[in-house]
């Protein structure tokens, strides 16, 4: 089934008993073909209320610092990409939006929040929030694509610099629904500001990637590359 394509990375199998049935083999025999398969990391267990047994899906390399958009990144890397958005708002600027954007306070700034997925898999739930002064119609694009592209041709602006801050956080009810995970999973936060060539801000972004799908590379000025995976313990 995985090799002919029934089953996709993200696929949740059925019960122990479920699969038992279907292959009309005892649960144990079922158990001796789904420990190897584990071992080797092609299944994953998870728990929770949406818990169960799934395919793993493939891990996604991302760059820290990145100055390109999630689809062509994954596009790159030979994933495919969707995009849902989830909200739209303009508001006034929060202090670390303004201060981030070098904004005033109160100034308006657009805000969308969005869940992308790889492969079919929820992969993070993003967060970008923009000076309206210069996305002043951004609300009134298509938003399922790459942002970064949609800037760049509409507004000329184009992430020359970008500055990240990288922690490990705990899924809230919420993001863990958005996700497809238990909650209380480690996600990995990404606070990002994007400066375009003149060096002001456009972006104020929070992305929140599944630790469980992402790997972070670093290159030094001397090219050494540090691949960087999060673990963490489930919770108790």
């Amino acid at each position: 089934m995985l090799s002919s394509g029934a089953l996709r990375p993200g696929s949740r199998l059925g019960t122990e008993r479920e699969m038992a049935e279907q292959f009309a083999v005892s649960r144990a025999t079922l158990r001796s073909a789904l420990l190897p398969l584990s071992q080797a990391g092609v299944l994953e267990r998870r728990t929770g209320r949406a818990g169960g047994t799934f395919i793993r899906a493939d891990v996604v390399q991302r760059n820290a610092a990145e100055r390109a958009g999630l689809p062509a990144l994954l596009q790159d890397g030979g994933h495919t990409s969707h995009t849902k958005v989830l909200a739209t708002d303009t508001r006034p600027a929060t202090d670390a939006e303004s201060t981030a954007l070098s904004i005033p306070e109160n100034a308006p700034v657009v805000v969308i929040r969005r869940l992308r997925y790889a492969d079919g898999v929820p992969l993070s739930v993003d967060m970008s929030c923009f000076s309206a002064d210069q996305v002043g119609d951004l609300l009134e694009q298509p938003l399922g694509g790459s942002l970064y592209e949609l800037l760049r041709i509409r507004y000329g602006l184009v992430p020359a610099e970008t500055d990240e801050t990288i922690e490990v956080v705990s899924a809230s009810p919420r993001e863990a629904q958005w996700l497809g995970i238990a909650q209380r999973k480690p996600l990995l936060a990404i606070t990002r500001v994007a400066r375009c060539e003149a060096g002001r801000p456009f972006e104020y972004a929070y992305d929140l990637f599944r630790a469980d799908r992402v790997r972070l590379t670093a290159s030094s000025s001397t090219g050494i590359t540090l691949a960087c995976a999060t673990v963490a313990p489930d919770p108790v």
